[in-house]
This record gives C-alpha cells, sequence and structure tokens, in this order.
C-alpha cells in the first residue's frame, strides 16, 4: 500500500511538472508567420517601436544630437526572426557614422516571429529623425 501511495504521488508530481513547463512553452514560443503583409506590418512596428525605446533614443542622443533627417532601408529577416541585412535605399543623412550606428543597432535586434524555414522575406522601412 505504501508503494502505491510513493507511486502515485510521484505520478501526480510528474504530470502536474510535465503541464507546467508545456504550459509555460506554449506562452513564450513566438508565432510564425506566413503572410508577406502580415510579416511587413510586424517588422515596421517593431522597429518603429526599437526607434522610439529610451535605449536607442539615449544611445542616438549621446552621439548624434544633431542627427535629423529621413532614411529609407531595406531590413532582410530570416526564419528564426534575425534581422539578416540591413542596406540604405536611400537617405537625406549624409552622417556615414551615424548610418553605421543605425545599421549595427539593427542588425543586433531579434523579431519577436518566426518564419517558415528557408523563408525570407526583405521589407523596405522609412524612418524620420
Amino acid at each position: 500500500m505504501k508503494i502505491l501511495k510513493t507511486t502515485l504521488v510521484f505520478a501526480f508530481f510528474m504530470l502536474c511538472t510535465a503541464n507546467a513547463f508545456g504550459q509555460s512553452n506554449l506562452f513564450t514560443q513566438r508565432p510564425v508567420l506566413t503572410d508577406e503583409e502580415e510579416v511587413s506590418a510586424t517588422v515596421t512596428k517593431e522597429i518603429d517601436e526599437v526607434f522610439q525605446s529610451s535605449d536607442f533614443t539615449k544611445k542616438k542622443n549621446k552621439k548624434y544630437a544633431d542627427v535629423k533627417g529621413t532614411m529609407v532601408v531595406d531590413i532582410g529577416v530570416v526564419q528564426n526572426g534575425k534581422v539578416s541585412s540591413f542596406f540604405k535605399v536611400d537617405s537625406d543623412i549624409k552622417n556615414i557614422d551615424f548610418i553605421n550606428f543605425m545599421s549595427d543597432y539593427i542588425l543586433q535586434h531579434k523579431f519577436q516571429f518566426k518564419l517558415q524555414k528557408q523563408q525570407r522575406y526583405k521589407i523596405r522601412y522609412t524612418v524620420t529623425f
């Protein structure tokens, strides 16, 4: 009888633990986006948030407070949500150091979504400072 109780308690513990881990993984998984328009809208939204974040604003204002203008860039996104490329298409900002700062900052970003296997997207994004 004691062995049965111990076995039941152990089994119950294992079920609860497995269920808790399973649920936590559900909530932390990033969605997989498949529609190009949805990917573009999500990238635009997240990059807008990045450029409005206090971290970015503080770093930009520390070295490039006087930089003003508009940049058009292409941002490449790969399967795991990482930024694969940052390419300046057009800009009235001529400060090369600032453009490199922007590139490095965005290349470190990881989006809150994934793409299907072997999927890549290039999104054109316009930002004004």
